[in-house]
């Protein structure tokens, strides 16, 4: 990997409420090397300084705010800059049903494509989240987020949440291939490809991992996550660095 592996801290939003400076420890004491904030712009130099303690980077930020008034936004761009990351992302926020049409996917796109505009003033790039409402629906025969993809702006990329792609019904290998360069990062997750069950450690699940991690960019973050865990979240996170640790060694 290019990059040191990374967490989603949504993963653990409710450890976080009492004891986020622990709960950063562990992750670290893990062997992860990187974390992704879910709320950059709250205690953004605090987090910095933790982080920086722990040998923790910020792989990249997720905003939903960056879909919000003129100031919210600008707030992201800054905590991002405090927080060290050039990668900020929408994680969610468009109407579902935009992604089943064609004149819905071009007004996502062109959303997107202001949202660039103003974080390349900032230094700092615009990504996109997907969830299984962006790859159920099909346009023109291709999944609406490959639909998207053509028409955004070269600065937008795309983070692959390989789960809620399968859920939605795709072959997430083929799929990256497609997409190429264009992703940046991949939400690394597992379980059992049903949508509303709980997700596993990564590696204990039905998910293709080795396949997926083949076909994505070599340089492209992988950040590990569970929504909702079927064990203890602490366990799966320390076990998915594990399973991904000896899939790398295997290489």
């Amino acid at each position: 990997m290019t990059h040191p592996l990374s967490v989603q801290l949504y993963s653990v939003r409710d450890l976080l409420a009492d004891d986020r400076d622990g709960v950063l420890r562990r992750i670290a004491g893990f062997g992860y090397g990187a974390v992704e904030p879910f709320q950059p712009t709250a205690d953004p130099h605090g987090f910095r300084k933790v982080a920086d303690d722990l040998g923790l980077t910020v792989s990249s930020v997720h905003a939903i705010t960056l879909l919000g008034e003129p100031t919210e936004v600008e707030a992201v761009f800054e905590a991002a800059a405090v927080l060290g990351t050039g990668l900020v992302i929408v994680p969610a926020g468009f109407p579902h049903e935009d992604f089943t049409t064609a004149d819905g996917i071009a007004r996502t796109a062109e959303k997107l494509n202001a949202l660039a505009e103003q974080a390349s003033a900032h230094g700092q790039r615009i990504g996109y989240h997907n969830h299984w409402w962006e790859f159920e629906p099909q346009v023109n025969g291709r999944h609406a987020l490959e639909a998207l993809a053509d028409l955004l702006d070269p600065r937008v990329f795309l983070e692959v949440d390989t789960y809620w792609a399968a859920v939605g019904g795709a072959d997430v290998p083929v799929v990256l291939g497609g997409l190429g360069d264009r992703v940046k990062a991949l939400h690394v997750k597992d379980g059992p490809i049903v949508k509303g069950e709980p997700h596993t450690a990564v590696g204990a699940g039905a998910m293709p991992v080795p396949a997926i991690l083949a076909a994505a960019p070599a340089d492209a973050w992988r950040i590990v996550e569970l929504d909702h865990c079927a064990t203890d979240i602490i366990e799966a996170i320390a076990d998915s660095r594990r399973y991904l640790s000896a899939l790398e060694a295997q290489a």
